[in-house]
């Protein structure tokens, strides 16, 4: 049986138009390229792992991260934290006080205040042999301070090497000075004139450095530093541009069971600029958060001052003008005198004055308001009432204010959130003046029935003489100013006690703290990962694409999947020198490869006997049909069979040189009746194999082998000899070859190995199936036989090497792969 041929299914329409179609992709084919390439994956990952290797260790910068977390007080209620009904409007949640302090630790304001205190505009680093290191300030021995009167270059790396003693020598780069300078007064831009490059320099610690373009000393650090460093690295940047540095690396969260608890996150190049920072950051913040809670009982406290300084002049006064009238008029002495009325009386003139106080108190609260002077703003307690409703009024009306600042910068006044606002601005004013209505009615109600009472118990008096009711007068309105500054006196001090007791409403659960965390980030397995993977995929993807751009056939299994033509042989790689293989080696695999062709040859027709001409043809030269024609030839002469080798190939005559004939004579002359049979006939050193060759290339090749002389010609030879072997012109280029097949038994299609393009197959492929072509056959030609015949078709084409059978075993040396897989099979099949 040969392979692929197939004589009981019929062609339908459908299967005829896949014949001749290869698959875009042969995953078996690809699969062998990626093996029979393994050392070129094998030294990407060397490669890889040590280009890996040198990014992780001198070229991947750590990125550090630490946390601090801190608890917010709920008892935080005052003039100047957002209150709930602000929140809403926009767009935070419950946690009123949690989110302005979140909105304050990422603020520009609270940012740059770090920045200009704690001078971190100035970036520290060192650079080894390649790779440089970010430093905190506390992990060098000696730190920057400049004069920020003094315009200094900023982003200009300024290098200090230490030398001895508590020397370093200061230098700068080669290029790059500037006269485009920065003030860190004015946070601004100036230019100077030209000026040479500062000349390096070595100053002491303490001693001022000046140039052009710098201005500063260096202070020893109060830490002694872990590792020695060679250099010190150290860059100025302005105050906009550290301020958005950093606020780009904080993160700030709530815990998501207690609200009240939230952690900040800082992330940075070193591990100790986070933890300093967020240490410093959050101290600076409770002390302003403490200070902004205190300010109101501040306020409070002038007020009550002021007060307390006019009331006790008017005591003084009062005090004079009693005693006087007590030493002068004598009237400390008065008989008779209705000391239940006095007493009442200086009761009611004492809740009077304390209630006049109050009413001062309340007017100054509702200045405060009108003129929007918040920060003069004095606690409630001075009005002698604790009202949390009006204070969070008060505490919104003031972020609704501030609110409706920045939003004038982006909004028309007219617009929908303009408008909003406004409505918002009012409703909270009308909740605050309502509030302060109440308080009023309800101290001028009180006023009045004292004065009233007082009034009644005057009547009670009536009786008493005028210089007596003059020096009682006298007595009462020194009661009153008492009254009125014992109240004031008395809120003073709870003030006082209110200012003692006040504590920050943050307090740090865990400050920051380095305690070894590694890096966060980068992700370096990843990336070596990346690293080695993409190197890894680079001669994939060469495979990968060769193979999609690749047209070459290369497996005979897709072959005879895609013509379904019957395949007669495989023939491996010639290594002789000339074409005469069989001759010169008889017992190689391709000389018995041919020798199964021969046999497989006469199954085409179906008849042992009926094969007598055989046609080799092929897609285009080069493919080997030569090659083919010549040792089947030679096959069939030393098998006693008489045969004739005719070289129909007129254009690109090639038989002779092998078998050194004289080609001056040949079947082109005997096309033109120039010569005879016998002239073009040629014997070989095979009894049986005689050899006509094509003779001189003649100016109608076409014409002669269509004529009937030709056919005449194939006709006579018939009757001489057992077999025809004609090596005809290939199909691709020329038609010949399809006219001589009417004249011949069977027909040798040569495809050869990696060399003939697929696309070449379609035009042989559909006349065969369309019945335009009988008797076709495919030998497959010049295949590397290291990867065994035929794909897994054991069908005994060559046999394969390694078994001592043939002359070429004895330099047969199996592959790797095999040899792996044949240690393993030994190993598993030991009993």
């Amino acid at each position: 049986m040969i392979p692929g041929k197939n004589t009981t299914v019929e062609k339908n329409d459908s299967q005829k138009e896949k014949y001749g179609s290869f698959s875009l992709f042969d995953i078996e084919h690809f699969l062998r390229r990626v093996l029979k390439n393994w050392y070129w994956f094998v030294l990407m990952l060397f490669i890889g792992y040590g280009l890996s290797w040198v990014y992780s260790k001198y070229y991947a910068q750590n990125i550090y991260a630490s946390d601090l977390s801190l608890s917010i007080s709920n008892n935080t209620s005052s003039y100047f934290t957002p209150s709930q009904s602000i929140n809403f409007i926009w767009g935070q949640g419950g946690n009123q006080d949690g989110v302005y302090l979140k909105k304050m630790l990422l603020s520009r304001t609270h940012n740059e205040f770090l920045v200009k205190e704690l001078d971190l505009f100035v970036n520290y680093s060192t650079k080894g042999i390649i790779k440089s290191t970010y430093l905190d300030k506390d992990d060098s021995p000696v730190y920057l301070q400049i004069d920020k009167k003094y315009p200094q270059q900023v982003n200009y790396p300024i290098t200090l090497i230490p030398k001895s003693g508590n020397t370093y020598e200061v230098i700068l780069p080669d290029e790059g000075h500037s006269t485009n300078l920065y003030s860190y007064q004015s946070e601004g831009f100036t230019n100077i004139g030209q000026y040479e490059r500062p000349a390096n320099k070595i100053i002491k610690v303490g001693e001022w450095y000046t140039s052009p373009n710098l201005k500063f000393r260096l202070h020893s650090s109060h830490l002694a530093p872990k590792i020695k460093l060679n250099n010190i690295i150290v860059s100025l940047s302005t105050v906009n541009q550290s301020v958005k540095d950093i606020t780009s690396t904080i993160g700030v969260e709530f815990d998501k069971e207690i609200s009240t608890i939230m952690i900040i996150t800082k992330k940075g190049y070193n591990l100790n600029s986070t933890v300093n920072f967020l240490n410093r950051s959050v101290s600076q913040l409770q002390k302003k958060r403490l200070a902004d809670k205190m300010l109101v009982d501040k306020n409070t406290d002038i007020y009550l001052q002021d007060n307390l300084t006019t009331i006790r002049k008017k005591l003084d006064s009062s005090a004079n003008v009693l005693n006087y009238m007590k030493t002068t008029e004598k009237l400390y002495d008065i008989k008779d005198r209705d000391e239940k009325s006095l007493t009442r009386i200086k009761d009611l003139e004492a809740k009077k004055a304390d209630l006049e106080s109050k009413l001062a108190s309340l007017n100054q609260i509702k200045n405060s308001l009108e003129s929007q002077n918040f920060d003069k703003m004095i606690n409630t307690t001075a009005a002698g009432f604790q009202d949390g409703l009006f204070t969070a009024s008060v505490s919104e009306l003031r972020a609704l204010y501030l609110k409706r600042r920045e939003m004038a910068l982006i909004y028309k006044p007219n617009s929908e959130p303009m408008l909003e606002i406004n409505r918002l601005i009012d409703e909270a004013k009308t909740g605050s003046s309502g509030a302060l209505r109440n308080y009023y009615t309800g101290y001028y109600n009180e006023i009045n029935k004292i004065n009233q009472q007082v009034a009644n118990a005057n009547a009670d008096l009536s009786s008493y003489p005028e210089k007596q009711r003059k020096y009682l007068d006298a007595e009462r309105g020194y009661n009153m100013i008492e009254a009125t500054y014992n109240s004031l006196l008395g809120r003073q001090n709870e003030t006082h006690l209110r200012m003692a007791a006040n504590q920050s409403d943050i307090s740090v659960i865990d400050p920051a703290k380095n305690v070894g965390q590694g890096p966060i980030g980068p992700n370096v397995k990843a990336a070596k990962a990346g690293i080695i993977g993409g190197l890894l995929v680079l001669p994939l993807l060469f495979i990968l694409v060769g193979e999609f751009l690749d047209s070459k056939i290369r497996n005979i299994r897709e072959l005879l999947n895609a013509t379904r033509i019957p395949l007669l042989g495989v023939i491996g790689n010639n290594s002789n020198e000339n074409m005469l293989t069989v001759l010169d080696q008889p017992k190689s695999s391709v000389s018995e490869a041919f020798r199964g062709i021969r046999a497989n040859v006469r199954f085409l027709s179906g008849e042992n006997d009926a094969s007598k001409v055989i046609l080799v043809t092929s897609s285009i030269g080069g493919e080997g049909k030569t090659y083919v024609s010549i040792n089947l030839a030679s096959v069939l002469g030393l098998s006693d069979k008489k045969t004739i080798l005719l070289g129909m190939d007129l254009r690109k005559p090639k038989i002779f040189g092998d078998f050194k004939i004289d080609n001056q004579y040949g079947i082109s002359n005997y096309l033109t009746g120039e010569v005879g049979v016998d002239q073009i006939i040629n014997k070989t050193r095979i009894p049986n194999l005689d050899v006509a060759t094509s003779g001189p290339i003649p100016p109608n090749p076409s014409e002669l082998l269509m004529s009937s002389r030709n056919v005449k010609f194939i006709e006579d030879l018939k009757e001489r000899y057992d077999f025809i072997i004609i090596d005809s012109p290939p199909v691709g280029l020329v038609a010949d070859s399809y006219e001589l097949m009417k004249y011949s038994d069977a027909n040798l299609y040569v495809v050869r190995h990696e060399y003939t393009e697929k696309y070449m197959l379609k035009m042989i492929t559909e006349k065969y199936h369309n019945g335009e072509i009988n008797h076709l056959g495919i030998v497959y030609n010049d295949y590397n036989t290291k990867q065994g015949y035929g794909y897994g078709y054991g069908y005994g084409y060559g046999y394969g090497y390694g078994y001592g059978y043939f002359d070429e075993d004895k330099n047969y040396k199996e592959p790797l792969l095999i040899r792996i897989r044949n240690k393993v099979q030994s190993i598993f099949n030991k009993k």
